[in-house]
């Protein structure tokens, strides 16, 4: 059965979700991963649906055209071509949190994404928040983590404090508790 990945994005309001899903229902996708939420009053969301045979990401994006319009989303579709088995090789033992705090200010993300990218480890759910009083703005950064098999913890770990004294942030890196989803 063919996989699609589905992407959309726009203002939030009430019912996207369901006027979506129900396009799914109806040309018989079934969801199998999903992420959605609201940043800052904008909807995203991101899912990898199976599709019956001979479904092409072109009738699924047109079939959801209607709700789309009349939401204001944009949306996109295509089709995945490989999807990652499900506990496979590092998906569950190597992964690992890294938690940043700091003040706010541009360049924290690339600079913790590119120590990560430079040892290998793949960023599998990124999240960050600005958060505290006007004025004086805390950034928070949480990053799930697969590390490499052969990836020493604490060489990372130090990579990553150094870093952090350039950026002028907290980090820390430690193993991800076992999370139900």
């Amino acid at each position: 059965m063919p996989h699609l990945a589905v992407t959309a994005v726009g203002a939030d309001r009430p019912g996207i979700v369901a006027a979506l899903t129900k396009v799914f229902v109806d040309l018989g996708c079934n969801i199998e991963d999903s992420t959605m939420t609201v940043l800052r009053g904008q909807f995203a969301m991101v899912l990898v649906v199976e599709a019956p045979p001979g479904t092409a990401a072109e009738a699924l994006e047109e079939a959801l055209a209607g709700p789309v319009a009349s939401l204001d989303l944009v949306v996109s579709v295509r089709t995945v071509t490989e999807l990652a088995q499900v506990g496979e090789a590092g998906d569950e033992a190597g992964r690992w949190t890294v938690l940043v705090y700091g003040t706010d200010h541009p360049g924290i993300v690339h600079g913790v994404a590119s120590v990560l990218a430079d040892h290998g480890v793949n960023i599998v759910d990124l999240s960050t928040r600005v958060l505290g009083e006007p004025g004086r703005p805390v950034y928070a950064m949480v990053l799930d983590v697969a590390l490499p098999p052969k990836l020493d913890p604490d060489v990372l770990a130090r990579r990553l404090r150094t870093t952090a004294v350039e950026l002028g942030v907290d980090v820390s890196l430690h193993p991800s508790d076992a999370d139900i989803l």
